[in-house]
């Protein structure tokens, strides 16, 4: 796997968090029934998340093996891994879009809390797989 600078893994961990953070303002508006709050929180945190996915995917760590998306039988693990997290990528920003569309397009706020769930889990299992198994593995 490459070599990654710790400040690099650091600063991708704390986005991360702050990712978090944003659902979470997200969540509570929701739970609020606040359309307009809801929108401005799931804005953010799409925004944030294709930032943040992009640099992931360009900084290396995720190496060049892993832009293929489809399976390879002959690919080593850490191949497997890099796949797998591409698409995991895949998976969030695509949910966390339709949880956008769904405020922008048709002000569903109950629409938007159905698809929340899923997009917390996964969201949820992405970023602890990233930070136990991706994120040791690259370090210097």
């Amino acid at each position: 796997m490459p070599d990654v600078e710790p400040e690099l893994r650091d600063r991708l961990t704390r986005e991360h968090r702050a990712l978090d953070d944003l659902f979470g303002r997200f969540l509570g508006a929701a739970a609020a029934a606040d359309a307009d709050a809801a929108l401005e929180a799931i804005a953010s945190f799409d925004d944030e998340l294709r930032r943040h996915t992009a640099v992931e995917e360009d900084s290396g760590i995720l190496g060049a093996a892993g832009k293929k998306l489809l399976p390879d039988d002959a690919a080593d693990a850490a191949a497997r891994l890099h796949r797998e997290l591409r698409v995991e990528h895949v998976q969030v920003r695509e949910l966390s879009a339709m949880i956008r569309r769904t405020l922008e397009e048709k002000r569903d706020l109950e629409g938007a809390r159905r698809l929340a769930g899923n997009l917390a889990r996964r969201w949820d299992a992405h970023t602890t797989r990233e930070e136990r198994e991706l994120f040791p593995a690259i370090s210097p």
